[in-house]
């Protein structure tokens, strides 16, 4: 078999079963580990594929920046906004992190609604500029990709509130490999508002389930729960239900 006709072979596994296991794969093509870890890398240097011990999983696709991505999917973002406006109370402290999905749900909040919204995103705090809630918006080097604060002033801020809700921004969501995201500063803030919160949600497309980027955030076991749209399947939520998650389709 030619190079390019096992390329072809496991993009389409891959699309097919979610995940390459290289000594399975291997021993049905009668061909060395050697050989299939050779092509894994290759397609991993080519954007193909996420490489991971044993194997191969999908690669969430590089997002556009923030302006882009508000036109993608509105209808999805509007329904998972009011799933999770559902969750807020009277009172509390919520984190809204960066990104079209989370400004979303900041524009679906009741204007009247008495809470404290804290942000490191600029965008989510202008959107939160006709409503009731009070808002405190968290400063530092500006991301300009995500329209979020990173950097050492936003972990001192973030540091000294606790939360009650943190609604997380991801960009992909996996099983075994739980939430990551396309930038190494951006995890290790979105990993400290974790660490605040009584609770963490994310509002998860289907698009970003089962794939996985370049940089973790946390494991399944430290999320509570996932908004998702109604419309995916049981089998595709099961492994998110067995490990302790729960689950609210919109």
């Amino acid at each position: 078999m030619l190079t390019s006709q096992r390329h072809a072979l496991i993009l389409d596994r891959l699309r097919r079963d979610g995940q390459i296991v290289a000594t399975a794969l291997a021993g049905e093509l009668g061909l060395s580990e050697d050989t299939i870890r050779r092509d894994l890398r290759e397609l991993a240097g080519a954007g193909k594929l996420q490489r991971v011990h044993g194997g191969a999983l999908p690669v969430a696709p590089p997002l556009p920046d923030l302006g882009a991505r508000k036109e993608i999917a509105k209808a999805t973002k509007q329904a998972l906004a009011l799933r999770a406006v559902e969750r807020i109370a009277t009172g509390q402290l919520v984190f809204l992190d960066g990104g079209s999905t989370n400004e979303a749900l900041a524009r679906a909040l009741p204007r009247d609604l008495r809470i404290t919204i804290a942000t490191h995103s600029p965008t989510i705090a202008a959107a939160l500029s006709g409503h009731d809630a009070e808002v405190i918006l968290i400063g530092g080097r500006l991301y300009k990709h995500s329209m979020v604060a990173t950097g050492s002033a936003a972990l001192a801020a973030i540091e000294t509130m606790r939360f009650d809700l943190f609604f997380l921004g991801a960009t992909a969501l996996h099983p075994a490999h739980g939430a990551t995201t396309g930038d190494f500063e951006e995890a290790a803030i979105k990993r400290a508002i974790v660490r605040q919160s009584a609770q963490t949600f994310i509002l998860a497309a289907g698009d970003k389930l089962g794939a996985v980027s370049p940089h973790r955030i946390l494991p399944l076991a430290d999320l509570t729960g996932l908004v998702v749209p109604a419309d995916i399947e049981d089998t595709t939520l099961s492994l998110y239900r067995e490990a302790g998650l729960e689950i609210l389709p919109a």
